[in-house]
């Protein structure tokens, strides 16, 4: 089979390294790739928003099927204009990407269907929600309706940053339209995990678990990115609580969506807050995380393409999916400045001898490949990720691969995996 894979991050690369090893596969392509990418892969330069291009080429080349990555292309409708004329392509459609697309949606979404989650109100009058900020209590959350990369989301520890931070959103539009509608919401303390599920629109299958760090600075603090790495498992959801998760959470998502005629089939996402509580729903998203993709697909031992075909043809309650008992850490190597503005062009070297390192994938997300070199393009860089016997054992390997990456610039948080190294002693059963 020819396979098209858009997007041109970290987790595409490791979609395609985990392609490459299927039976069906012949021939990879990915628009618009990276300097990694490069290396197993056709890149075709056409962006992930370029619908009407995309369809052209999967047309012209004869694609017997696409692989959606980034959020951007399943909210612009990629999906149902490849359906249109009669291309298979693996992802939820334009009215389904809703849970992503708006947040606005996504918390009525959720409480229309009774699926636990904060405590919130939405917003498209600057002064309404001005009004509303002066009468809650601190900490509390503001979102940016639309997408914003992962980093639409503020926590506000008072009044003053809540002021500033509602001002830059709706005023400044520093995520442009995407701000136009905000979600004000009450503050969550627990712990973070990310519940990645597969479904044909009836059945859904949960993949490994995985937990994202998504501050920039070790411990957490600073403000969000797109994820600065992750691991797999997550100590914290194991056992009787994976299955809570699944009867709270996706099967409701799942069925809620049929019910409103938006017929969910791909990578339902939740981003999940374990609070002294329970569970509550941060987030839906529609992909594969990333870079929890990054973290989980090195585990998996079934082929990717059978699990795909399963959720296309309204299979999945008839496979089995397997994975490796070891565990994976992925961190992740980005450029000094990032999430805000950062230089690119600079050189990375070492790259040999960090994928030397056993059980070691060096999974590329902001790279080019020019005149031979690799160099950075982009905020994260490269997503270096590893397996190992434990937790333990992951984050050794992951780590000393780290260190033999250099490019100037380079910031990495120090810390990833330490909260699964905490938790084991605390595991929910």
């Amino acid at each position: 089979m020819k396979v098209l894979v858009i997007g041109s991050g970290g987790r595409e690369h490791a979609l395609i390294w985990k392609l490459k090893q299927s039976s069906h596969v012949k021939e990879i392509f990915c628009a618009p790739g990276n300097g990694g990418i490069s290396g197993v892969a056709q890149c075709v330069d056409i962006r992930p928003e370029d619908t009407n291009g995309l369809v052209r080429f999967a047309l012209k080349e004869m694609i017997d099927l696409t692989i959606v990555g980034p959020e951007v292309s399943l909210v612009a409708g990629v999906v149902d204009e490849f359906e249109k004329v009669g291309l298979r392509i693996f992802g939820p459609s334009k009215q389904a990407a809703q849970l992503e697309g708006s947040k606005v949606f996504a918390k009525e979404f959720m409480h229309r269907h009774g699926i636990p989650t904060a405590n919130f109100k939405t917003f498209n009058n600057f002064s309404e929600a001005k009004q509303f900020l002066a009468k809650i209590r601190y900490p509390a959350v503001i979102k940016a309706d639309g997408l914003a990369g992962g980093k639409g989301v503020v926590i506000c520890q008072n009044l003053e940053e809540a002021d500033h931070a509602l001002d830059q959103i709706m005023v400044e539009k520093i995520y442009k339209e995407a701000g136009s509608h905000v979600v004000i919401e009450e503050f969550l303390k627990g712990e973070e995990v990310s519940i990645m599920a597969v479904s044909d629109g009836k059945h859904f299958q949960i993949l490994e678990t995985s937990q994202d760090h998504k501050r920039i600075f070790d411990g957490d603090i600073g403000p969000n990115t797109g994820g600065m790495g992750a691991y797999s498992p997550a100590p914290i959801v194991s056992g009787d609580y994976l299955q809570s998760i699944a009867t709270a959470v996706i099967a409701p998502a799942i069925r809620g969506m049929e019910m409103e005629g938006n017929v969910f089939r791909g990578i339902l996402y939740a981003g999940l807050m374990i609070t002294e509580t329970g569970i509550n729903v941060l987030e839906f998203n529609v992909r594969f995380g990333d870079p929890e993709t990054q973290a989980i697909i090195p585990r998996l031992k079934t082929d990717l393409m059978d699990i795909i075909f399963a959720s296309l043809e309204g299979s999945l309650d008839k496979i089995r999916i397997e994975w490796e008992t070891r565990a994976c850490v992925c961190v992740v190597m980005s450029s000094r400045g990032y999430p805000k503005s950062y230089e690119k062009g600079k050189e990375i070297t070492g790259l040999d001898a960090a994928a030397s390192v056993q059980d070691t994938f060096i999974f590329h997300a902001g790279t080019e490949k020019k005149e031979g070199k690799i160099l950075t393009s982009g905020g994260r860089v490269l997503g270096v990720t590893s397996l190992g016997n434990d937790i333990e054992g992951a984050i050794e390997n992951a780590y000393k691969s780290v260190e033999k990456i250099k490019f100037d610039g380079c910031f990495f948080r120090r810390d990833i995996g330490a909260k699964a190294l905490k938790g084991m002693s605390t595991t929910r059963r």
